[in-house]
């Protein structure tokens, strides 16, 4: 049996965990707005070469109107809003906690189809939908403790700030409406081009908020620092280039669903190397709420 899909989500799993990592160093450093856009620029680099090399055509000029259209808003919504959310998370809660929100964007796929288009929900998906959000909940809310209730009842609080928590629900609302277009728009063409056109929609759409809000500075300014630079190509390298491309390919050979569930594993593949690296201390509780989100994920879909 062929399992090229499910092998090619599993590995955009672990490239994902290795680009939130990098890209949340880098965001700290020169801002979230700078990464986003030149983490966009340096993978299209890379794919352009690959695909020149693989294709022997530099550009995806021979992409229909069609194909053009559904990727291009594809990009824009799942790179330009999905990612300026998630990346803007990765700086106020970290990409741990970011990359855990991110793993409501399957429910919400489905959740779309379902209210857009009329597909059906089996009870399955809806037990899934309920232990994702449990998962994520148990990792993001707590209880005020009897001192700071005043006797009254034990409101619940966020353990992170909730400016950080609506970023990530924005970035997994990009990425779900991103992989639902990017899947209508394929159709039969190749994986890496329409990633092109995916990065190339993506650069406009930031290209045009920086003019609006004189960023532009603040991406030149950064180019001279090395380290950030270092720490933004390795997170384009296995983000715009390598995962975006191998996600595509997950969903152009295996069920979206199962592609989807497949790749929202990293948040546990996630909290390894913030332990190690970043020499976060992660709890019990969280552990247990990532297992959680990711089960009902998996349930979701099974």
């Amino acid at each position: 049996m062929n399992h090229t899909g499910e092998l090619a989500a599993l590995l955009t799993a672990v490239f994902w965990t290795i680009t939130a990592l990098a890209f949340e160093a880098a965001s700290r450093k020169i801002g979230s707005m700078v990464v986003n856009l030149l983490r966009l620029v340096i993978g299209f680099g890379f794919l352009t070469v690959f695909v020149f090399f693989y294709r022997g055509i530099l550009f995806p000029f021979d992409a229909s109107p069609q194909t053009w259209f559904y990727l291009g808003l594809s990009g824009l919504i799942g790179f330009v809003f999905g990612d300026l959310c998630l990346f803007q998370a990765f700086v106020v809660v970290g990409a741990r906690i970011s990359m855990l929100l991110m793993a409501l964007a399957p429910p919400m796929t489905a959740l779309i189809g379902w209210v857009i288009l009329g597909e059906t929900l089996s009870w399955k998906s809806w037990i899934g939908m309920v232990l994702t959000i449990s998962g994520i909940a148990l990792v993001v809310l707590k209880r005020h403790t009897a001192a700071e209730s005043n006797g009254g009842f034990r409101k619940v609080k966020f353990n992170y700030p909730l400016w950080g928590i609506l970023l990530g629900l924005g970035g997994a609302l990009g990425q779900a409406v991103g992989l639902v277009l990017s899947k209508v728009g394929m159709q039969g063409y190749d994986t890496f081009a329409s990633t092109q056109i995916r990065v190339i929609a993506g650069i406009a759409g930031f290209s045009v908020l920086f003019t609006i809000m004189g960023f532009w500075r603040h991406a030149f300014r950064a180019l001279p620092m090395r380290k950030p630079m270092l720490q933004l190509s390795l997170g384009a390298f296995f983000g715009p280039f390598l995962g975006v491309s191998f996600s595509l390919i997950s969903i152009k050979y295996a069920d979206t669903g199962i592609a989807s569930t497949i790749m929202a594993i990293v948040p546990v593949l996630i909290i390894p190397p913030s332990m190690i690296l970043y020499r976060e201390k992660v709890t019990f509780k969280e552990i247990a709420g990532a297992v959680l989100a990711v089960t009902g994920v998996a349930m979701f879909f099974l």
